[in-house]
């Protein structure tokens, strides 16, 4: 008896595990809202398209909000640098298609990290910041890369920040090289042309 209950409970573990989300979000409550906040695709990789993803809904109810119509915003911030976003419903009521309550704004992280999120709006001001426990910090895909890896958008940059004096410089030298040649060359004419002047003239 105590193994088939030890199986039962076992057996409802994993159904419950299984039906749990894989990706991890912030959930706050912000007066009557609850905020579930976190990256539209998570794990979350530098170089592809992602989103800021907010769920919310009313604390009380648990019902999804869809009735924002105030300019919802949320301003990104990596290190010094910020970029605002507006923030649009994943739900159309027209058609049903969607996850009411669901709202995003897309982007393309280009460095690794921890990014805050910073929300605005009729609802309230709220920050939430990547880390460990709240959402994923966005990382280098190149420990997932298979077969090939690819250098992302930094390194690439990097690699092009460093070539271009060189091609510059290696330019320059090769118009001097150019130029010089064409000094030989207008001189061998030159003398050519009195060479031939002068064998004419004796003739």
């Amino acid at each position: 008896m105590r193994y088939v209950t030890c199986l039962v409970a076992s057996t409802i573990a994993a159904l419950l595990l299984a039906a749990t989300p894989a990706y991890a979000h912030e959930v706050r409550n912000v007066g009557a809202y609850q905020f579930t906040v976190g990256w539209g695709s998570e794990p979350a990789f530098v170089g592809q398209e992602n989103s800021v993803q907010l769920i919310l809904s009313q604390r009380a109810t648990g019902k999804p909000v869809v009735t924002l119509t105030d300019g919802l915003k949320v301003t990104v911030v990596f290190g010094t640098q910020t970029m605002r976003f507006a923030l649009e419903p994943t739900f159309d009521p027209d058609t049903g298609l969607g996850t009411p309550g669901d709202y995003r704004a897309w982007l393309f992280p280009t460095a690794p990290g921890n990014y805050t999120f910073r929300f605005t709006g009729s609802i309230g001001s709220q920050s939430f910041t990547s880390s460990p426990t709240t959402f994923a910090t966005v990382q280098d895909p190149v420990a997932a890369e298979f077969p090939v890896q690819t250098p992302t958008l930094t390194e690439l940059s990097q690699r092009v920040g460093v070539s271009l004096p060189r091609l510059a410089s290696s330019s320059q030298a090769s118009r001097a090289q150019l130029f010089g040649i064409i000094g030989v060359v207008v001189g061998a004419l030159g003398l050519a042309v009195a060479i031939v002047a002068l064998v004419v003239r004796r003739a």
